[in-house]
């Protein structure tokens, strides 16, 4: 856990997008980002509701921090967790029908996503307001660009097009390739086979940041 008398706000955003990243580094919650993201639109919002999610319980549990029991403290984060899950399939249902019909299900799974509930343990719980905001969204950002890149990828691989969202209730689909279309990436084998190149793709990245920056040193 990030201390944050010695990790600034930003470095603690960044920390959840970057090194931390649910999806591509810490491999968890990985059940939506084989399941939804077929479809940029559908990806995007699912990763807004985790980040609305993960934001507000890191906020709320930091807030009543001190009234929590600690023999008590796990059912207390579920309660949290499911009430801000429940806030958020209101929204979603009464704001974006289309969206929610498609994602709804897995939007009633968040409740179980261990990456919220690690955060709520490990830093929420034991941390200030202002920190545990800043990690929150960078977990959920973090969360977000991965569940946008794979539905990004998914999508244009696998039926040569990109919806795009252009309101709450509005989209725009784009296509951009004239090319057969590799099906199978619209298949739930698709969403495993992209999610670990796009896993790999990253590390890689990450792995040759870390040998330029060892060899400048």
């Amino acid at each position: 856990m990030s201390n944050p008398g010695t990790v600034s706000l930003k470095d603690q955003f960044l920390n959840g997008i970057i090194k931390e990243n649910t999806i591509f580094k810490l491999a968890l919650s990985l059940c939506p980002s084989i399941a939804v993201t077929n479809n940029l639109k559908n990806g995007i919002f699912m990763g807004a509701a985790v980040l609305f999610v993960q934001v507000m319980v890191n906020i709320t549990i930091s807030l009543i921090r001190k009234v929590i029991h600690p023999k008590v403290r796990l059912p207390i984060f579920m309660l949290v967790i499911s009430g801000w899950v429940t806030v958020t399939q209101l929204l979603m249902a009464a704001f974006v029908p289309d969206v929610y019909a498609k994602v709804g299900l897995y939007i009633a799974l968040i409740v179980a996503f261990a990456s919220i509930l690690a955060r709520a343990e490990m830093f929420a719980s034991k941390n200030t307001i202002l920190p545990s905001m800043a990690d929150g969204l960078g977990m959920g950002v973090g969360f977000l660009f991965a569940l946008t890149v794979i539905s990004f990828f998914r999508e244009l691989v696998g039926k040569a097009t990109l919806t795009i969202p252009t309101g709450l209730s509005t989209s725009h689909v784009i296509t951009l390739m004239n090319t057969k279309p590799l099906l199978i990436m619209i298949l739930p084998a698709g969403g495993f086979l992209a999610v670990g190149i796009l896993m790999a793709f990253f590390n890689w990245i990450d792995s040759l940041y870390k040998k330029d920056r060892h060899a400048s040193h």
